[in-house]
């Protein structure tokens, strides 16, 4: 009897997994349409930004492929990629040879993807209050920056 019950305790558990991993509500790539999808970005961030871990989550809640490198020195990573001090976040992703640099909003990445621009990378400098992993409310339009192989900056959208 005892043998039973564990077989079926086993049995339910077995099949609670399976059920929860087919329900999961998380998209499987950052369109949502496959696993095959799923981009990977790398984030490097300093070990002890907070705002930078919830940016994080915000980019693996959406299907993204994320690997995290803290790093003591963000500067060199900054230097490493050129951008522009006026562009300067606390963060900086890299994905498919581009830097994102900040709270960038994930629409924004998605058209850096989509549309493969010949720039470096799209900034929102600072940290504004409402962006992906920064608390407060969104006070207008986040204006993300096109940055140039040569350093020019320009309006990429406004989200």
């Amino acid at each position: 009897m005892k043998k039973m019950n564990i077989y079926l305790f086993v049995g339910l558990l077995v099949a609670a997994v399976v059920i929860a991993g087919c329900t999961s509500s998380k998209p499987n790539g950052p369109t949502g349409n496959g696993v095959d999808d799923a981009k990977k970005v790398t984030i490097f961030k300093s070990e002890s930004c907070g705002c930078c871990g919830i940016f994080v989550q915000y980019m693996d809640q959406r299907g993204y492929d994320v690997e995290v490198v803290q790093t003591p020195d963000m500067s060199a990573i900054k230097e490493k990629y050129n951008i522009p001090a006026r562009m300067l976040s606390c963060h900086t992703t890299v994905v498919d040879g581009y830097f994102v640099e900040g709270h960038v909003p994930e629409e924004a990445i998605q058209k850096l993807l989509t549309e493969k621009p010949d720039i470096a990378g799209i900034a929102l400098p600072g940290m504004p209050s409402g962006s992906p992993g920064m608390p407060g409310a969104k006070k207008g339009p986040f204006v993300v920056y096109a940055v140039g192989k040569d350093g020019s900056i320009s309006e990429f959208m406004s989200v």
